[in-house]
């Protein structure tokens, strides 16, 4: 089917010159698809220049007044960026023009503009950032990745609920696994709000494993890791920032001495193929879990490459109706909880 995409274009540390590039190569993979430009239409126009007619004839522009600042306060701009190439995005969504919205710009005002603009599903408190991290075994779901600070062991189901169904609907997976961040598998460690998610999580039609560790989410021990967004941004916030080390280290010791480069040319199809394993632009894309739509979260610092990728991850997410499913899940959850604290309530004859 054809997926329409609502593109903040003027979002992220470069804007432009990524969004457009990534755009057209977008187009050029999905010959089905269609975008909606969304940002100063003259600036917009002049990067589509060189633009295939044929590709531009599948391009919409949405002229937009305003661009909200990578710094900006979440609040000040829903308060006074009404008209935003973010908001406006957004709203393409809520009218039903586009099917998607994806965005590089600052993931605060993303995530309160979209929670204003589209509200949550029934049954959720709060919407949820997920992402697809790379594993030995191919890749896990983890979220919340810096959207709720706290979270209530309700919401943490809530969460998984959510994680599970985005796996099973993207991966076509049947009852993908879930796991709870936890500092060690044993029941009895962690918070008293661990805990009590844990008993919430095993009395849920979840397929439950426990309490997983940090180096779980790299082994690839389940398909869906559950955290709070304090624990899970600074989670990976440390991936990346080891992956980049990696790669510093691997750069020096490969150009040490004459030998080393010699070494190094010799390795080049080894690590060429490792580079490809570890590329972060290969998993770019955070959903925004829990809305009455689909949101995608581009990294800020991403190049064309990585921003088509999270233009491919908002079209997966329509194709497989990730919405209706976590709706339905959310209902079938209410549904056995209102039934189980009835029975509960019902006094012995």
């Amino acid at each position: 089917m054809s997926i329409t995409v609502a593109v903040d274009a003027m979002g992220g540390d470069v804007g432009l010159k990524v969004t457009i590039p990534a755009s057209i190569q977008f187009l050029h993979d999905h010959p089905d698809n269609k975008l909606i430009l969304v940002g100063d239409s003259t600036a917009i126009e002049a990067e589509l220049h060189s633009c295939e007619p044929r590709l531009r004839s599948r391009i919409e522009i949405q002229h937009a007044t305003q661009v909200v600042d990578m710094d900006e306060a979440p609040q000040l701009a829903l308060k006074n960026k009404k008209d935003s190439s973010m908001r406006v995005a957004i709203n393409l969504v809520k009218e039903g023009r586009a099917q998607a919205c994806v965005s590089a710009g600052n993931t605060g005002a993303l995530m309160a503009t979209a929670r204003f603009v589209l509200k949550t599903i029934p049954g959720i408190d709060r919407p949820a950032i997920a992402k697809l991290m790379p594993t030995v075994r191919g890749t896990t779901c983890v979220l919340d990745l810096g959207a709720n600070v706290d979270c209530t062991p309700e919401q943490l189901l809530q969460f998984g609920i959510m994680g599970a169904e985005l796996v099973a609907s993207v991966s076509h997976q049947a009852r993908p696994t879930v796991g709870l961040l936890n500092i060690g598998s044993e029941e009895i460690k962690g918070t008293g709000n661990i805990k009590l998610a844990a008993e919430l999580f095993r009395a849920s039609e979840l397929n439950f494993y426990g309490n997983v560790e940090g180096d779980d989410i790299y082994k690839g021990t389940v398909d869906v890791v559950v955290c709070d967004g304090f624990t899970g941004n600074v989670a990976l916030k440390t991936s990346e920032g080891l992956a980049h080390m990696i790669s510093v280290f691997l750069r020096e010791e490969f150009t040490r001495t004459w030998w080393t480069r010699l070494c190094a040319l010799a390795a080049m199809p080894v690590l060429k193929h490792f580079k490809s394993r570890v590329d972060t632009r290969r998993y770019n894309g955070a959903s925004m879990l829990g809305l009455r739509g689909i949101v995608v979260k581009s990294h800020g610092g991403t190049d064309a490459i990585g921003f088509r990728f999270a233009l491919e991850q908002a079209c997966e997410e329509v194709d497989s109706d990730v919405i209706g499913h976590i709706t339905d899940q959310v209902a079938l959850h209410q549904e056995n909880r209102q039934r189980a604290e009835a029975q509960a309530n019902q006094v012995p004859a």
